[in-house]
């Protein structure tokens, strides 16, 4: 029997054993695919259940940090939970039909805080009402036109909704604006509604007494339970700025006195995004940070009630805000202290050392004035008849005479003009001098006759402090370099030393401002009433 032989040289006997072979190799083609799938199914539901894990430990650490915000949860709960109850309301059709207004009041009106639920009832209140008479006047009105009906209900709808879309717009109505989109929304649906039943009075009067009800509940609900009041938060805000802002002064003195070392992140200095773990920097930069927090407790706070330890009609919030103003304009030096700590040019060592129990002394002692500040604020309590800034002026007077004393090696000694080598009679001589290049005329130091300043090295390594710092200009380039000009190395000693300069201004700065923290503190102390000092 002959075998048919196919062009590409396979016989008809082995198709079957080649079709089976093939069958086999997708077979495993297809279990190897399955596996593969079957491994990236368990792969995407062990991520999906990483992170269910990740956001259940995040939701827990927010509730254990802040307990508050589980009893705002449950309070939410609980004031829907009883407004609920309206739905099984049976001697009246309309409430239960008609509940799910009480309802989505609770939810637009219920906030954290007690200042920030009264603010929302109040827009929402007030655009009710005021969209309930409206809607009756053009209900009555509509119901005159006869056959015009809709018309005139359509036409109203855009005269309201343009006048009110428009005057939101305006500044001063910004806090109000929550209040026009109710007034719109509840306008635009009691037409509607009232054309549809006819029953315009009965809608309006409806609406707004569930509305009443949602707000009450509310209200009883979020001052019974648990208040949560905006003022004690500004009040506390205020406080822990302050405790920042002198754990921060501390902090970059110490550091810049010790020549600690410090990683430079040049992109995130020039965007101010530090990182949130340096010690130095969260303290000020809270306070500095904080305007926008600020100003939403104080909008929340002034609406609040007397409450707790504010037990005052029209009690001073804003100057807690006017206080905090003062203690952010001390902050911005404190920025400005840590900048000094993380700039290229830095002062050697050596001259830090010399001013180190001057600096020191004025970093502690504004540190304290600001600690006794926040704690007399906690604790609502007067300043005591003693001058609390006693001790932080004489240091920084010291600091300052210090700085008179040592000028010399704070700017290049040599530029000081004394007296010339050379006698110039006549004035053809000065102009021969001026021409000429190599002509030098003496100059001398008066401090440097008696303290030689020589002896202090203004680049000399001083251990590893300074190891990774990149300074400008670059050390080995100054002392490889053979080639290098006198002049250069001089300008690189008077940058050094300008930075230390800069230092200690901006730290007498932040002293000078001070007293406007002490005195907007005395300001709100005979404001609010504050107790005597014991």
């Amino acid at each position: 029997m002959k075998m048919k032989i196919f062009k590409d040289g396979r016989s008809k006997e082995r198709l079957p054993l080649i079709d089976r072979l093939e069958g086999v190799d997708h077979s495993e083609e297809e279990i190897n695919h399955r596996c593969i799938s079957f491994s990236r199914l368990l792969k995407k539901l062990s991520n999906f259940w990483n992170g269910v894990q990740n956001v259940s430990w995040k939701a827990w650490e927010m509730g254990r940090t802040d307990p508050r915000k589980i009893i705002f949860a449950m309070k939410m709960g609980l004031a829907l939970s009883l407004v609920s109850l309206l739905i099984f309301w049976k001697e009246s059709a309309d409430i239960g039909q008609y509940s799910i207004w009480a309802i989505l009041t609770v939810i637009v009106m219920f906030e954290f805080s007690i200042g920030a639920t009264f603010i929302k009832g109040f827009n929402r209140g007030l655009g009710t009402l005021c969209a309930g008479i409206l809607a009756f006047g053009f209900a009555e009105l509509s119901l005159l036109a006869g056959p015009c009906e809709e018309v005139v209900i359509v036409i109203s709808i855009f005269i309201t909704g343009f006048f009110t879309s428009y005057l939101k717009l305006y500044p001063t109505m910004a806090p109000f604006e929550y209040g026009f989109r109710v007034f719109i929304m509840t306008y635009c649906i009691l037409m509607v509604a009232g054309n549809r039943t006819r029953e315009y009075n009965e809608a309006i009067i409806t609406r707004l007494v569930l509305i009443a009800f949602g707000g009450g509940v509310c209200f009883m609900v979020n001052i019974c339970f648990y208040p949560i009041w905006a003022g004690e938060d500004l009040h506390s805000l205020v406080v822990e700025n302050f405790k920042g802002v002198a754990a921060s002064l501390e902090g970059c003195v110490n550091g810049y006195v010790k020549c600690v070392q410090y990683e430079r992140a040049r992109q995130e200095i020039l965007t101010l995004q530090q990182a949130s773990d340096d010690p130095l920097s969260s303290g000020y930069r809270s306070a500095v940070e904080s305007k926008s927090r600020e100003a939403n407790l104080l909008g929340f706070a002034i609406w609040e009630p007397p409450h707790g330890r504010y037990r005052m009609f029209n009690y001073p919030w804003k100057n807690y805000v006017k206080l905090s103003a003062a203690l952010r304009h001390c902050a911005f030096m404190v920025m400005a202290l840590h900048g000094c700590i993380l700039s290229e040019i830095q002062a050697p060592a050596e001259r830090r050392r010399l001013f180190q129990n001057e600096l020191q002394r004025v970093g502690t002692e504004g540190a304290k004035v600001l600690r006794e500040l926040a704690n007399k604020v906690e604790k609502m309590e007067k300043l005591s008849s003693g001058d609390i800034l006693k001790e932080v002026h004489e240091a920084a007077e010291q600091l300052q005479k210090k700085i008179d004393q040592s000028s010399y090696l704070l700017v290049n000694s040599d530029s000081w003009f004394i007296e010339r080598l050379k006698k110039v009679e006549d004035p053809e001589n000065l102009e021969e001098m001026k021409d000429n290049e190599n002509e030098k005329l003496g100059y001398k130091s008066l401090s440097e006759t008696v303290l030689e300043i020589r002896s202090f090295s203004a680049w000399a390594p001083s251990g590893d402090v300074f190891r990774k710092q990149s300074l400008w200009p670059s050390r080995h380039s100054l002392i490889a370099d053979a080639a290098v000009r006198e002049d250069e190395i001089r300008t690189y000693e008077s940058a050094s030393a300008l930075s230390l300069t800069t230092f200690v201004s901006l730290l007498i700065e932040f002293v000078a401002r001070l007293q406007n923290v002490v005195d907007s503190f005395q300001e709100l102390s005979e404001k609010a009433e504050f107790r005597k000092s014991r």
